[in-house]
């Protein structure tokens, strides 16, 4: 199964919104490490949680909902997706 996720840091107090088909919990290990490199976004912090996940049939429909969120550039808006779920 696929997912949408939304991340987020307090050291930094930004957002990150990825997408992802492997197992959530794998995926942000490998972002608080900096796996994905000393240059990418994620590695800015190492003390990431989940802010908010949206469960998919398949990694296209998530990625699709990936780049619906990300256009939308607005923190309020993530926020709002938690605290009004019926939204997403």
């Amino acid at each position: 199964m696929a997912r949408c996720y939304i991340l987020h840091s307090k050291i930094l107090n930004q957002f990150y919104i990825g997408a992802t088909s492997d197992s959530l919990g794998a995926r942000l290990a490998k972002h608080n490490s900096s796996y994905y490199g000393g240059c990418s976004f994620t590695a800015r912090a190492s003390d990431w949680k989940v802010y908010y996940k949206i469960e998919c049939a398949n990694i296209t429909q998530a990625l699709k909902i990936e780049k619906h969120m990300k256009r939308m550039k607005s923190v309020s808006y993530l926020m709002n997706l938690r605290k009004y779920p019926e939204i997403s």
